[in-house]
């Protein structure tokens, strides 16, 4: 099938290059030239055929609502909008309606696989009505891992972004029980060989992950870490997931304190925060900040 997708940035472009190999054809938009194949969106929308299917990948808030407005406009009857960024998930049931109002359709879908998605494939949770979902499975099935798990249709408009949020949540709270344990482990006399006490772990443990396994490349790369500073960022879900654990009355001591405790890197130079911060890189690419 035919795909239009906007924002080609370290997701968008190694998904572009996955559903490519998939067989699909891929039309991409970004601002920046070198990486687009069409110079803007109505360029995008005329090179695909109706019923067309236009994902965007570009940061959440006014980027997204911006790229949508246009797209309103841009696009006919039975077309459909995928917001694949990390937006709030009630900007989707608003975006919904908004392109209701003119026929077209609306899906919100959260992506997970960062920089690995191109080989690993993309944990994808989509929210949406399944006339919608529908159109756009050809892509969900090429962008998503081999075998039978990897994406899941979490419900309805919000689900996908909702599902992403919570999982995001759960992300803080791993990461830092891993930092924290390996603070403590650097912190000791006794133990002289941390990075090998990680990697240990990697096998026959109940807390191996993928996580850890980024933590040991991340260790092989710079054994302390004394390149990094102990700063790391939040890029909103944490925040949305503690938020709405309050507005449901529902208890999350562990993410909530995770959050906070990247609060706490922004004051003062944190050996935990390094650890985060190297992590975020190794599986997202994200940028850290050197000494």
């Amino acid at each position: 099938m035919e795909l239009g997708l906007v924002g080609l940035g370290k997701m968008g472009g190694n998904m572009r290059e996955r559903i490519r190999r998939a067989g699909h054809t891929v039309i991409g938009y970004d601002r920046n030239a070198d990486l687009a194949d069409v110079h803007s969106l109505e360029e995008l929308v005329g090179k695909l055929s109706a019923p067309r299917v236009v994902w965007v990948m570009v940061p959440a808030g006014e980027p997204t609502q911006s790229t949508i407005d246009q797209l309103a406009e841009l696009l006919e009857p039975g077309d459909v909008v995928v917001d694949g960024g990390n937006s709030r998930w009630t900007d989707d049931e608003k975006h919904a309606e908004e392109l209701a109002a003119k026929g077209i359709g609306f899906v919100d879908c959260g992506v997970s696989g960062g920089v690995w998605g191109l080989e690993n494939g993309y944990a994808l949770m989509y929210g949406g009505d399944k006339e919608h979902v529908a159109k756009v499975q050809p892509i969900f099935d090429a962008l998503k891992p081999e075998g039978d798990f990897g994406s899941v249709h979490a419900g309805k408009v919000g689900a996908g972004h909702f599902a992403k949020m919570v999982h995001n949540g759960i992300e803080y709270a791993m990461m830092q029980a891993y930092a924290e344990g390996w603070e403590l482990l650097e912190k000791v006399d006794s133990v002289e060989n941390v990075r090998e006490v990680f990697r240990s772990w990697q096998e026959g443990t109940v807390i191996r992950s993928w996580l850890l396994d980024l933590a040991v490349n991340a260790l092989d790369e710079d054994e302390h870490l004394d390149g990094l500073r102990g700063y790391a960022q939040d890029s909103g879900e944490g925040r949305w997931t503690v938020e709405a654990a309050i507005d449901n009355a529902v208890p999350l001591p562990a993410i909530t304190a995770s959050l906070f405790a990247r609060f706490a890197s922004r004051q003062e130079d944190s050996p935990q925060m390094k650890m985060i911060a190297a992590l975020r890189n190794q599986f997202g690419g994200h940028a850290v900040e050197k000494k």
